[in-house]
């Protein structure tokens, strides 16, 4: 299982929030570059971006900073956070970012996820799917949803999408521990491949994650390492 640790952007920093609210910011880093660089040499496989600024509206403000995290590392970097137009998904995959995640744009726009999947591939593209009690939120989760997750999953599938981040917003920045339900029920539903994210506070979240290892792909980690409760390091020792 692979451990996938995040870096948070708002106005350049690196910042944490707590259930996606911009006013719980906190920043850890003003050199975004360096983390992404202490994690590769951790021995991370894979970085995690989520542009927040363009979550909420304020798209291209992290572009830079993102192009610095990019030429600091030589690991893959997946990204998300605004991206809802076809020209920012192709900005992006050519400037060599690996993966594109959309979120917002999997409810409100799913022709652009299929549209996407045929021209790029299916391992370019992942639905982001940001729930709570079941229900997806978007708009860097400032705006609820009647639909239901799983649901959306379902739909994702027949567009051809093989991958999906599942974050439960409840537990997003709160260590306290993962929800795991509904990303099963997901993998279930679907046989998609899931990227757990939400909630993981210590080395045991990691340790029971793993369980479900032949249902979850990946576990997205932020806080817990910023907060210093484990170790990029001890986490991948523990999920191998």
């Amino acid at each position: 299982m692979l451990i996938i640790p995040a870096i948070d952007l708002l106005d350049g920093k690196v910042v944490r929030l707590k259930q996606g609210v911009e006013e719980s910011a906190h920043i850890y880093s003003d050199k975004p570059e360096e983390v992404a660089f202490d994690f590769q040499n951790s021995g991370a496989q894979w970085i995690h971006i989520v542009d927040l600024d363009s979550a909420f509206g304020r798209t291209g403000k992290n572009d830079r900073a993102i192009e610095k995290i990019f030429n600091s590392v030589t690991i893959p970097l997946e990204l998300g956070g605004g991206i809802r137009k076809k020209e920012r998904i192709q900005f992006w995959l050519s400037q060599g970012i690996a993966r594109v995640i959309l979120g917002s744009a999997a409810v409100q726009n799913p022709e652009l996820v299929e549209k996407a999947i045929q021209e790029f591939g299916a391992d370019k593209i992942i639905a982001g799917i940001d729930a709570k009690e079941g229900k997806v939120a978007i708009h860097g989760w400032t705006k609820g949803s009647s639909i239901d997750a799983v649901k959306l999953a379902v739909q994702m599938t027949e567009l051809g999408l093989v991958r999906t981040i599942v974050t439960d917003i409840s537990t997003d920045g709160m260590l306290t521990g993962p929800k795991l339900n509904t990303m099963l029920t997901i993998y279930q539903k679907t046989g998609l491949k899931i990227i757990a994210s939400g909630g993981v506070s210590s080395l045991k979240d990691i340790e029971e994650v793993a369980k479900y290892s032949d249902a979850i792909e990946g576990i997205i980690v932020g806080r817990a390492i910023y907060d210093k409760r484990l170790t990029l390091k001890e986490a991948i020792g523990l999920s191998n």
